[in-house]
């Protein structure tokens, strides 16, 4: 039997490429699914690839917003009864621009990356921690990345995953012993982000990173 075999996985960005690679790990290790993105079609192809191996039930939601995060939590309740495991891979930068300078952003970008990296935790932790904690078991994994030490051209985002790596630690002692409460914090990995940029600046990103190339989804996974 594989060590998650019983339990129900709630993945968000489910169609994306970090998204879709967690819950492929979470199924091959037995665990049921429930998946969002907030495209459709991403969540579509998602959802038919992982539903050849283990039960799965999907919604297309903007899980920033709280009635859209909710409605997720509750399509995999009426699905499975329970969710047993949380991981928010929604993050990210919005504005077509990799780098802005400080001074140079607006307070839409800024208030734009803080939501999109904290809002999904925020609703989804609250609605699935007490009946983890009640349970007696539960997981959640936050999404943060290497740049939460600060990174010069992304000071909004380096802020938000700074933030979600001490929303992190603040939840696992409230949340103790019942929830473990961890984040992962990527360095670059190839994603349709790293895909859309120019080959300088991929060549200018992988020669700052340790091992000279991009990481790969399931190698976060």
């Amino acid at each position: 039997m594989n060590r998650l075999t019983g339990k129900v996985a709630l993945v968000t960005g489910a169609g994306g490429p970090m998204g879709q690679a967690v819950a492929q790990r979470l199924a091959d290790d037995g665990a049921s699914l429930v998946l969002t993105d907030i495209s459709g079609t991403r969540l579509e192809t998602a959802r038919q690839a992982l539903a050849r191996q283990t039960a799965v039930a999907a919604l297309r939601a903007d899980v920033t917003q709280r009635a859209e995060a909710l409605a997720v939590v509750a399509c995999g309740e009426a699905a499975f009864g329970r969710i047993d495991i949380l991981v928010n891979v929604v993050g990210g930068i919005r504005s077509p621009r990799l780098y802005t300078p400080f001074v140079e952003m607006d307070e839409a970008q800024w208030d734009s990356t803080l939501a999109l990296n904290l809002k999904p935790g925020f609703h989804l932790i609250q609605a699935l921690a007490p009946g983890m904690v009640r349970r007696g078991w539960g997981r959640i994994v936050n999404f943060a990345s290497i740049v939460l030490g600060g990174e010069g051209g992304q000071a909004d985002y380096a802020a938000a995953k700074a933030a979600v790596a001490a929303f992190t630690r603040s939840l696992a002692q409230e949340l103790a012993p019942q929830v473990n409460v961890n984040c992962v914090a990527p360095g670059l990995i190839q994603t349709s982000v790293t895909d859309r940029l120019s080959q300088a600046d991929r060549d200018e990103l992988t020669g700052r990173s340790f091992h000279k190339r991009a990481g790969q989804p399931r190698e976060v996974a």
